[in-house]
């Protein structure tokens, strides 16, 4: 099973970001949640930023991205700090910028719902 940072998370349980967090745990993945204003989403400790998360050493397999272009791209240098396998780009997230940037550095780059590869056990 992967090691999933979510960037975006969220304690909010309308948010699909929650619901990944949820989903990712329910699938005997092991979800860690990113974002600058939480302090704990599902009872994890969340991270402020990408790069706060790859100073830990924690090896992330993949991460699945819940924020739009314009706070994705911030972070791009941490992206390639945490030197994921992949990154799934979730429905209005898109960043031909950032994606680029992740592909150019040899991390796989997959455009989709994150909610939906679990359900139709296309996550791998």
């Amino acid at each position: 099973m992967e090691v999933v940072a979510v960037l975006g998370a969220s304690s909010d349980s309308s948010r699909y970001a929650y619901k990944a967090m949820q989903m990712l745990e329910e699938y005997g993945h092991t979800p860690i949640p990113v974002h600058p204003r939480e302090k704990e989403v599902l009872g994890k400790k969340v991270y402020p930023t990408l790069g706060d998360l790859a100073q830990t050493g924690q090896k992330i397999d993949t991460v699945t991205v819940y924020v739009n272009a314009a706070i994705s791209e911030k972070f791009t240098q941490d992206f390639l700090k945490l030197k994921p396998r992949r990154v799934i780009i979730n429905p209005g997230a898109e960043s031909p910028r950032l994606e680029a940037e992740l592909k150019n550095s040899g991390i796989e780059v997959q455009h989709a719902c994150t909610l939906v590869l679990l359900r139709t056990n296309q996550y791998a």
